[in-house]
Parts: structure tokens; C-alpha cells; sequence
């Protein structure tokens, strides 16, 4: 009889799975076509945390016109390596405007996310092409969001959203909250990332 339990159990996982393939795909379509930025503060301190965000702040306000008629995230990747030392010098600037002297690394790579909730939207867990800006020894909480599409700019709209993203993707960015469909991917891009490594 356990046996059976077992066998009807791993039936409707798979089957789960089956009808979770075009959802899945959309997924990681949308890590394909999104450029997300990662800033680690030097540590959980108020003033390393406060500092962070002013990095955050100066940071986008910076790079928000690289993007300005950007035809797709390679591009926005390769804008992005390109300004490599100017958003370093960016940052290294409201550091010190604020006292400190941390020193900034602002680096492009592929980085590893879980499923992020946003107040409009949501991005699935997977592996993405990411601006990171480490401060100091990059030790504290950290802060993301999507470079480009420009999501976490102010400006940014639901147009630009729609205009970004294909259908299947803009769905899954801006479908139910808290889909479970979310932790499946979750945990497939988590078996897939052990296996990258």
C-alpha cells in the first residue's frame, strides 16, 4: 500500500510539472531578456545599510539615461560593461560625499536569484545577468532590482513593462503574487544551479 502512496504522489508531482512547462519557459525566457542590479552593502549597520541605499539612489540616477532607446538587454548588458568605471566612480563618490571610505568593485556577471515579490510585480528565481556593486566587504544585506528593463527607476511604467517583455513573460512578471508555481521554479532553479557549479 505505501508503495502505491509513494508511486500516486510522484504521479502528481510530474503531472504538476507537465502543467507547469509553459509557465517554466516564460521563466526563463525572462532571464534571458532582464538585466538586474545587486548592490551589497559592507555590513547590517543602520549607517552601512543607509549608505547602501544612497549608493542605490545615486547609482540609478546615474545610469538611467544609458538605457534611453536600448533595443533589447544585450545591448543594455554591453551599455552596462561599458560604463563599468563611471558607475564605479559613481558610487565611490556618494560613499564619500557620506564619510566613509569603502572601497566599491562594480562588476557584470551571471548571478543567482531567488523569486523577488515587488510591490507591482514579481521576478522568478534563476540565474540572471546582473550589475553588482559590492561596498566595502560586501558583507551586509543586499539590494536588488532590474536595471533593464529600467524597473526599479521611478519613471518606469507598466508600458514599458509591456513594451520590454513579451506576453508569456509579462504575465509571469505580473500575474498572482503568490503563485506556487513560483516555488516550483524556485526549487528547479535551485537543483539546476547546484549543477552549474
Amino acid at each position: 500500500m505505501k508503495k502505491y502512496i509513494h508511486l500516486f504522489v510522484l504521479a502528481v508531482i510530474v503531472a504538476g510539472m507537465i502543467l507547469c512547462l509553459p509557465f517554466f519557459d516564460s521563466c526563463e525566457e525572462l532571464t534571458e531578456d532582464v538585466l538586474r542590479v545587486h548592490i551589497l552593502a559592507n555590513s547590517d549597520s543602520a549607517a552601512d545599510q543607509s549608505l547602501k541605499l544612497g549608493v542605490r539612489d545615486r547609482v540609478l540616477e546615474g545610469c538611467s539615461a544609458y538605457y534611453n532607446g536600448c533595443k533589447g538587454k544585450e545591448e543594455a548588458l554591453a551599455i552596462t560593461r561599458d560604463h563599468l568605471p563611471e558607475i564605479e566612480r559613481l558610487a565611490a563618490a556618494e560613499i564619500r560625499r557620506r564619510g566613509f571610505d569603502y572601497p566599491v568593485r562594480a562588476e557584470v556577471g551571471e548571478m543567482f536569484f531567488n523569486t523577488r515579490y515587488y510591490d507591482d510585480f514579481t521576478l522568478p528565481a534563476g540565474s540572471y545577468d546582473a550589475l553588482r556593486l559590492t561596498i566595502g566587504g560586501g558583507e551586509g544585506q543586499n539590494w536588488w532590482c532590474v536595471m533593464y528593463p529600467s524597473l526599479c527607476v521611478g519613471a518606469a511604467s507598466e508600458r514599458e513593462m509591456k513594451d520590454s517583455l513579451d506576453t508569456g513573460e509579462y504575465q509571469v512578471v505580473t500575474g498572482e503574487r503568490y503563485d506556487f508555481r513560483f516555488k516550483l521554479v524556485e526549487y528547479w532553479e535551485g537543483i539546476r544551479a547546484c549543477f552549474r557549479e
